[in-house]
């Protein structure tokens, strides 16, 4: 099955729409556009330093996780 071209380049609407989900929830995006790997890796390098964010060093990865998710899934190439 192939991807048609509005999805399968960086910076096309479907990358975009993946992009904004990433910035609410990390590996959201990454969920929309099918890759669940990428997803689960997102979100399970990013959650847990937010949860403890009450200490101020835990917050710097969670958000170089966070921002490497949006970039990841508005850059994304597809097949």
């Amino acid at each position: 099955m192939s991807q048609s071209p509005a999805t399968s380049h960086p910076g096309s609407t479907g990358n975009v729409i993946a992009a904004v989900c990433c910035f609410f929830l990390p590996g959201l995006g990454q969920l929309v556009q099918g890759r669940f790997l990428a997803a689960t890796f997102y979100f399970l390098m990013t959650a847990p330093f937010y949860f403890m964010g009450a200490l101020l060093l835990p917050l710097i990865p969670a958000v170089i996780f966070h921002i490497l998710a949006i970039i990841s899934a508005a850059t994304w190439r597809g097949k």
